[in-house]
């Protein structure tokens, strides 16, 4: 896969707002690859939908076209040069197909989730189909990843409800605002996008995604999360346990079989 050109303004608009979209980053031999990878996870994991949105991850270490992308494609070289980093380790992946009449996904920032601290943290959304905001297009609110806070992560049940379970253990986070209610306050990034067009954005950026209101389009996406070389393990108590690593203690390079290392510089 050939190392796509970044601009200096590229990067200088990753850094300020927290997410940009880049176009045709992914060839159409590696869709190819994707949509069946897609395929073949949907039918491994549960039916229940709003019990597997979520779930479908770390398929990397099951999937070798999945294997394959998230450690052989140019997206490892790009995180290295958008984090400012001479080596990247790859956190995981994950696979998000949302089909038509499926809910919003509300507002949230990512790395409270994670069992991971530290600047350098992102995420490459790719989609796998055309993607608009009948069909759940990302929104992202530009500028928060340097806000510096960080927001109480939820469940969601089977309804779409938040559930409190994971909120009573948990206190050190800030109340979730009402990011709807406050739209008139900010500046929220949306773009169309096509099959192979990615939006990069750090793991602290406030983001949601419209709901599919669409009847008969489904909406694929797939993510991979990358770190930098300042990234540090944490080894505190996390919601998305489905992603700790039993090999690494609190405040450990991630360097590991399950946050393999994907690029170094030269």
């Amino acid at each position: 896969m050939t190392v796509p050109t970044l601009s200096a303004e590229q990067i200088a608009a990753f850094e300020r707002d927290g997410a940009i979209c880049l176009r045709g980053i992914v060839g159409a031999d590696w869709l190819e690859r994707l949509w069946r990878a897609g395929e073949r996870a949907l039918k491994a994991q549960p039916k229940t939908p709003e019990m597997a949105y979520f779930r479908r991850i770390r398929l990397w270490e099951q999937d070798a076209d999945f294997r394959d992308f998230c450690t052989g494609s140019s997206l490892p070289s790009v995180a290295a040069r958008l984090l400012r980093t001479d080596k990247v380790n790859l956190f995981y992946d994950q696979f998000f197909a949302k089909e038509p009449s499926f809910a919003k996904t509300d507002w949230h920032n990512d790395q409270p989730y994670w069992p991971v601290r530290g600047w350098p943290v992102m995420s490459f959304w790719v989609a796998l189909d055309r993607i608009d905001a009948t069909t759940g297009a990302m929104e992202l609110i530009r500028g928060s990843h340097k806000w510096d806070r960080w927001f109480q992560p939820y469940y969601v049940d089977a309804t779409g409800a938040h559930g409190d379970e994971w909120k009573k253990k948990q206190a050190t986070f800030e109340p979730l605002p009402d990011f709807e209610a406050e739209r008139d306050r900010h500046v929220m990034l949306r773009w169309d996008m096509e099959p192979g067009d990615a939006i990069a954005f750090h793991a602290l950026t406030v983001h949601s995604a419209l709901p599919n209101t669409s009847k008969d389009r489904r909406r694929w996406a797939y993510v991979i999360r990358y770190c930098g070389r300042d990234a540090r393990y944490y080894d505190g108590e996390v919601m998305n346990t489905d992603i700790t690593n039993p090999a690494l203690k609190n405040g450990d390079p991630l360097d590991s079989a399950q946050y393999p290392v994907v690029y170094r510089a030269g």
